[in-house]
This record gives C-alpha cells, sequence and structure tokens, in this order.
C-alpha cells in the first residue's frame, strides 16, 4: 500500500494545470493522479479515481467549484477538496465551506505553503488560516440572529462545547491541551468524539458548525 497522498487537479486553465501538477509530482510523498477543466469533470474523475485531495478552482464553466465540492464531499468517498482560487470574496469563503471544503488558499499562496496544506488537508485536518476565519467570523456577523445551541450540538457533553468552542476561536491542539489542563491524548479524544457526533469531517467542518449552531458568536462590530 502506497503512503503517497494522491492529488486531482481541478481548474480552467491549463497552464494553471500543469504548473500544479508539475509542482505536486517533483514533491516527495504527493503524486497528481489527474487533471478537470470543470466541475463536472472533477466530480467524475474524483469518483472514480478517489485521490486524497482535489485542488479546486471555484470559477469554471458547466458547473463551478461549489457545486462540485458538495457533489464530491456528499458522495461516500474520503476524498477531502482544497479550494485554490484567485477569488478573495467571503461569500465564496463560507460557500467553500459550507459544500465540504477543508481549507481555502489563494492562488497566489507560496508553493511550499500550497504543499503543507495538501499534507494538511490528507492527514485529516481543516485548513483555516486567521484570515479566513477572521472572513467566516465576518460571514456570520452578517446574519440577523444566530440559532440557539441544540440539534447536533444538544449530544455534545458540557466539556465537549468547551473544545468545540476554541476550536472554533482557532486553537491548535497544542493551545487546546495548555488551555484546557489536559493531555494531547485526551484533547485529541475529544475532538475525535466530536467529530463523530456532529457527522463531521475535519475541524474546517466544525467551526460552521459551532457558528451556525450558536456555540460560539460573531463579534459585534
Amino acid at each position: 500500500m502506497s503512503d503517497e497522498t494522491t492529488v486531482l487537479i481541478a481548474d480552467d486553465q491549463a497552464l494553471l494545470r500543469g504548473s500544479f501538477r508539475m509542482l505536486v509530482d517533483v514533491s516527495p510523498g504527493l503524486r497528481a493522479v489527474g487533471e478537470a477543466a470543470h466541475g463536472a469533470e472533477a466530480v467524475e474523475l474524483a469518483t472514480r479515481l478517489r485521490p486524497d485531495v482535489v485542488l479546486m478552482d471555484i470559477r469554471m464553466p458547466d458547473m463551478d467549484g461549489i457545486e462540485a465540492t458538495r457533489r464530491i464531499c456528499s458522495a461516500d468517498v474520503d476524498t477531502k477538496v482544497l479550494i485554490v482560487t484567485t477569488f478573495d470574496l467571503d461569500s465564496y469563503v463560507y460557500e467553500s465551506l459550507r459544500a465540504g471544503a477543508s481549507g481555502f488558499l489563494l492562488k497566489d499562496t507560496p508553493p511550499r505553503e500550497l504543499l503543507a496544506a495538501i499534507q494538511v488537508i490528507a492527514a485529516g485536518d481543516g485548513l483555516l488560516s486567521p484570515t479566513v476565519t477572521r472572513r467566516l467570523i465576518a460571514e456570520f456577523a452578517r446574519t440577523p440572529t444566530a440559532p440557539p445551541v441544540g440539534g447536533r450540538l444538544g449530544s455534545l457533553t458540557k466539556r465537549e462545547r468547551e473544545v468545540l468552542t476554541l476550536i472554533a476561536r482557532g486553537l491548535s491542539n497544542g493551545e487546546l491541551a495548555t488551555h484546557l489542563f489536559l493531555s494531547p491524548t485526551t484533547v485529541k479524544t475529544h475532538i475525535g468524539r466530536i467529530l463523530a457526533k456532529l457527522g463531521a469531517r475535519d475541524r474546517a467542518q466544525l467551526v460552521i458548525a459551532a457558528y451556525e449552531g450558536g456555540l460560539v458568536a460573531p463579534p459585534r462590530r
């Protein structure tokens, strides 16, 4: 069984697809398995090839990257989606994450950071940079009223809600352990249980759940 992380590249610009593919293929531990020129093709290839990670553009013909992400992430596969786009707009960040994406990067991200992001996403961790997190919070700040905590969040214990709140505020596992005076192993156990109870794929989805469930309120401007 290979230890390589397989990557599918979806972008309507052939030059960018080729550049991303070269970057991936020369990186130890990564291997590009296909290219898609539009969203529908990305869905078809992701279903057939089952890559670990899809690098997904947003604006593409026939089907955009957000809809393609939604279809890939709703299928019964372990493929993760990393949005890589030139469009730095709040609505795209929010909709991409709601569709099931595990992270969001701009195309001017340095190559080293992009490659690291692929590995982070493949390992099952959501990639939310502080800038993206602030935009996500701002999006919720524009909504009239957050719904009360309930539904799926009602199944969480008091400690699990505490952990989820801190995750939504951007704390890493190490910071969680320090803040809550817990061992790293215990923190991972709590996060695993929260993921299972909420049916979330990764930390990015936990942040969405915390805000949409009203567990965390965005700051007032």
